[in-house]
Parts: structure tokens; C-alpha cells; sequence
């Protein structure tokens, strides 16, 4: 029996389960640390380097090389499949959490950048040097290729990061024990070893597999001070629900959205200065982001809107309501009502690509700049985009994060709306869960700041605290130093934004 096929196969699963490590390891540390950008990057080069350290080590295995690479294939089943769950359990209760996540990066990256000298060596004797080089390096971009598709595509929305690094921590435990059968007759020692060395290894993962659940639960349960009442991993990212003694908290990916014991001056200040700006009575509404329903339920305050649609890439969180009845209480069950639109999307690719009537306010309520992806969404090229979806005395209004922790990324989102035509009129409030947060109103002609808030009920708006918003501290107002305009092809807002928030990590 040719049994060369089948070692090649082996090299698309080993490839495929390397880079599933590498991408577990780089969303892992994105989501716990919040700063994807620079995590991915970290992940992305220690990996890199580490495979090249196994590849050198690889020269130093002179002997029992069959043995060698299965011993490599279960010390990679153990390290790798539980790494998801180790990190998720050591971010939660050690202070040096960075240290054991770059060390289990490195360690598997060495163990990887082993396995394929070591496999090309085993088969050596069976091809020439030429065919050999040609079909392992075209075979492991394969595997690559395979986990860059799964990986986001079906693993982490279907199964999560704890039982996507178990699932793929037992398929290499598995590539070890079905070695022993497909190298037995180069194994010195008793293949049987190594089998039952596999099936334990194999079972201890299956177990935790199984256990998942529970492991994040207990990884969360030591990261949220208040109880865990909902929590779900979308297409998009870990969503959590707590409730505690000021009320229910959502978190994306770890970062707090809102608290429900102060989330209506957060949503009172951004919707209505918009409404007050706005010269008549608004009929179609505009709101990009906003999955939680919370600055619907002040759009539908107003008896003059006719059609309000919005846009929100996670059905996820637009479905939040359904599954949550305390958020829709919170709302006002604001998705149950008729002139509600909702569409599952990209906001960039939705504006692109929708042909639609006008609308007279947009309201821009997506989460903080901290990734290319979201950067994206507060670019030049995104605002003119956003432009062409509005009357001509539409009113606009983006949350723009804190003016006070990140002053150049808040007025680098004013500039670059001024950059494509509009007239920006800056704004603050006090958000005790955020502390100072930042807002900006637009419009594409000069106006004046509007000085009263609407009538419709308000908890937290009236008169002088209306006013009160558009003036600025001088820690707060446009710095000295030039401060860029976003654009597509720099994203300086989310290097900004990275280096800003980092100070307080």
C-alpha cells in the first residue's frame, strides 16, 4: 500500500490546525484585551517567528525521526487544544496574563514549524527532492487556506473558541495516533505507546469539549464583577448580559455598551440634539449601529416619524430583544414597532450598495475605533457615502468616544466630517459607566447649535443641561498639534484610538 498520499494529507491537517491556533490565540487576546489591531499584529509575528526557531530545531533530530514527529503531533494536540481555555481561565484570575499568552503562542509556533521538516524528511525516500518541496509547500497553503474559511465562517459562530481549540487539538492528537499505523514500520518503539498516549490525550479533550460551556462560564464568572444572566458567541463576537445592584450591563466582546441604570443619558444625548437641530418634523430616520434598540426607543418618541431603518451587521444583537425580555422592557420593545426597519449588514457595504429614498436624520451609533473594521466606518469615504443617503437639511449625529481619555481620536472624527462638507457642531455629557463621552452633530449647510432639547420625555434633558453640552473644558477642546483626517488608506483614527485608551489598560 502507497502510503505517501496519505502522509500528505497529513500536512493540510497539520497546516489547517496551526493556523486555527494562531487565529484562536489572536481573537482570544483581541477580545479579552480589546485592542485587536495591535494583539493580531503581536500574535501574527511571535507565531511566525517561533515556526522558523521548530524549523531550525528541526535540524538538530537526527534519530527516531517517526517517533520524533508524533511526540510533536500530541504535544501540539495538548498545548494547543487546550490553549482557548487556558487563556480564557488565567486571563480571568492572573495579572500577568500577556506573559503566558505570548509564551503559549511561541511554544506552539515551535512545535508547528517542527512538524513539516520533520514529515519531509519521513518522505524523503519516497520522492525526489523537487516533488517533494513542491506538493508539502503547496499542500500546507491548502491548510491554510482551509482554516482561514472555517475559522470565521462556521467554527467560532457555530462552536466557539473553547470547543473550536478542542475540536482541533483532538484532530491532531488524532494525526498522531493514525501515524503509528502509517509509519509503524519506522517506529523502534511499541506503536501501542503511542496509541494509548493518543487515546488518553484524545479523551481528556473530548471531555473538556464536552465541559465547554461550563469552563467559559467559569473563565467569565471571574471576569464580570456582577451574575452572568445571558450570554452568546455570535458570527461577530462574544455576547454577555449581567445584572447586578445598578441594573443590567451588556458587553461586547468584553467592553461595556451600556449599563441600564445610566444608558438614557448616553441615548437621550445622542438622538435628540439631532431632532433639535433638524429644521421641520422628520419622517425617515437612519440608525447605523444601535442593535440594542435603546436610541430607537427616543427616535420613537417623536409622532412625526414615519420609517426608521436600521442597520446593524449581528442578527445577533437586533434579535437581543426576543431573547432578552428585560432589554426589551429597556427598549421599549422598540423592534415590535411598525415603522421599525431592520437590515443584518455592513453598514459601509449597505450605504454602497441600497438604493433608497433619503433620509432627514442619521443617527451613527457603532462602537469604538478599535480595529481596522470599525475604522472603516468612521473613514472620509464612509461619510460621503453617508451623504448621499440624506436630504439636503438632514441632520447627523456620530457617537465619537471620550474627548477627555482620547481627545485626538475624538476631534480626528470631527475633522474628517468636516474633511467631506459637513458643518460639525462638537458636544459632551457625563455618562457615569463612561465617564465623559464625546458626540458629534452635523449637518451639510452652516446652522446654529441649538439651544433647547425637543419636546418629548426626557429623563435627563432639559434647558441648561441641553446648552450645557456644547460647551467644552479647555483639557477637552481641539489640541495644538495637527490632528489627522480618517481615511481609508491611513486609518489614523484607530492608531489614535490604540495608543489613547492603551495609557489606562
Amino acid at each position: 500500500m502507497n502510503r505517501t498520499p496519505l502522509l500528505f494529507l497529513n500536512v493540510i491537517i497539520i497546516a489547517t490546525c496551526g493556523l486555527i491556533y494562531e487565529l484562536l490565540a489572536g481573537t482570544l487576546s483581541s477580545y479579552v484585551l480589546g485592542d485587536s489591531v495591535t494583539q493580531f499584529s503581536f500574535i501574527i509575528g511571535i507565531y511566525l517567528s517561533a515556526m522558523g526557531v521548530g524549523s531550525w530545531l528541526s535540524k538538530y533530530i537526527e534519530k527516531n525521526i517517526a517517533e520524533k514527529f508524533i511526540d510533536v503531533e500530541l504535544a501540539v494536540a495538548v498545548i494547543g487544544g487546550f490553549s482557548a481555555p487556558l487563556l480564557f481561565l488565567t486571563f480571568a484570575h492572573v495579572s500577568y496574563f500577556q506573559i503566558i499568552l505570548y509564551t503559549m503562542v511561541f511554544l506552539i509556533g515551535v512545535l508547528v514549524g517542527l512538524e513539516i521538516p520533520l514529515l519531509m524528511r519521513i518522505l524523503k525516500d519516497e520522492l525526489d527532492f523537487k516533488t517533494l518541496v513542491s506538493r508539502v509547500l503547496a499542500l500546507d497553503y491548502v491548510g491554510a487556506l482551509v482554516a482561514s474559511l472555517l475559522f470565521p465562517i462556521f467554527l467560532v459562530p457555530k462552536l466557539g473558541l473553547n470547543r473550536t481549540s478542542l475540536l482541533f487539538g483532538m484532530l491532531n492528537a488524532g494525526v498522531a495516533v493514525w501515524a503509528t499505523w502509517l509509519l509503524e514500520n519506522r517506529l523502534k518503539k511499541n506503536p501501542n505507546v503511542f496509541r494509548i498516549k493518543g487515546a488518553v490525550i484524545i479523551l481528556l479533550l473530548l471531555i473538556a469539549f464536552i465541559k465547554a460551556d461550563r469552563l467559559t462560564t467559569l473563565a467569565e464568572d471571574a471576569l464580570f464583577v456582577d451574575n452572568i444572566i445571558y450570554a452568546k458567541s455570535s458570527s461577530y463576537q462574544r455576547i454577555v448580559v449581567t445584572k447586578g445592584k445598578t441594573g443590567y450591563a451588556l458587553f461586547l466582546n468584553g467592553n461595556l455598551q451600556f449599563n441600564s441604570f445610566d444608558e438614557y443619558r448616553y441615548h437621550e444625548a445622542l438622538v435628540h440634539p439631532a431632532f433639535a437641530a433638524y429644521n421641520g418634523e422628520p419622517k425617515r430616520i437612519l440608525v447605523l449601529g444601535g442593535g440594542d434598540g435603546l436610541a430607537l426607543r427616543e427616535i420613537l418618541k417623536y409622532k412625526s416619524v414615519e420609517t426608521v431603518q436600521l442597520v446593524d451587521l449581528d442578527p445577533a444583537m437586533t434579535g437581543l430583544s426576543k431573547a432578552l425580555p428585560a432589554l426589551a422592557e429597556l427598549n421599549h420593545h422598540s423592534f415590535d414597532d411598525p415603522r421599525v426597519s431592520v437590515a443584518n449588514a455592513d453598514a459601509f457595504v449597505w450605504l454602497d450598495n441600497t438604493a433608497i429614498e433619503p433620509f432627514d436624520i442619521a443617527i451613527v451609533d457603532f462602537p469604538d475605533p478599535n480595529n481596522f473594521a470599525l475604522g472603516k466606518l468612521y473613514t472620509t469615504r464612509f461619510y460621503n457615502l453617508l451623504k448621499q443617503k440624506l436630504t439636503p437639511d438632514a441632520a447627523v449625529v456620530v457617537q465619537c468616544t471620550s474627548p477627555l481619555i482620547a481627545r485626538n481620536s475624538y476631534w480626528s472624527i470631527v475633522k474628517t466630517l468636516e474633511a467631506v462638507g459637513f458643518t460639525v457642531k462638537p458636544y459632551q455629557t457625563t455618562v457615569p459607566s463612561f465617564g465623559l463621552w464625546g458626540y458629534a452633530l452635523a449637518k451639510q449647510q452652516a446652522f446654529e447649535i441649538p439651544t433647547q432639547p425637543p419636546n418629548v420625555e426626557l429623563k435627563f434633558l432639559n434647558v441648561s443641561s441641553f446648552a450645557s453640552m456644547f460647551e467644552f473644558p479647555t483639557d477637552m477642546k481641539m489640541p495644538d498639534e495637527e490632528i489627522e483626517i480618517n481615511r481609508l488608506d491611513n486609518q489614523a483614527l484607530v492608531r489614535y484610538y490604540e495608543t489613547e485608551w492603551r495609557r489606562f489598560e
